[in-house]
């Protein structure tokens, strides 16, 4: 499956670690994951290099391109937030994942086209991932 991950970008890099982690879980798993650039410690020097509309038109491409979406909303993003309402009127599949405790948005948890999972260690998470994403 091709998945697009989303992760705070401008909204806060304190899960990179956690991001890096995610995604060797997708792909170990044998997804394609199209945006692991989320997870790169260089990506705000990259970013720099480009206009907004030419990282809003590739994200909305990745998306549009991709099977699912799946989420990190661990730290809050109006950017992340975009992804996963933009991805939910595509008709994609969203899997939000957010660490167990976090105080995460209520549009996020609310909403029934999303499935939101909670994570206290990456092997739950793996585990909750795979049952999520056959």
């Amino acid at each position: 499956m091709k998945v697009f991950f989303a992760g705070s970008i401008r909204g806060g890099r304190s899960m990179l670690l956690e991001y890096n982690q995610i995604i060797e879980l997708l792909k170990k798993s044998g997804h394609d994951v199209v945006s692991e650039h989320v997870a790169s410690v260089k990506l705000e020097e990259a970013e720099v290099r480009l206009t907004e509309e030419e990282i809003f038109l590739s994200d909305i491409r990745f998306i549009d391109e991709c099977d699912c979406l799946v989420a990190d909303v661990t730290v809050p993003s109006i950017g992340v937030g975009y992804e996963i309402c933009y991805a939910v009127s595509k008709g994609k599949r969203v899997v939000c994942v957010y660490k167990e405790g976090t105080n995460a948005s209520a549009m996020v948890l609310g909403n029934r086209r999303v499935t939101t999972v909670p994570y206290a260690s990456m092997e739950g998470l793996e585990k909750s991932l795979a049952l999520h994403l056959r």
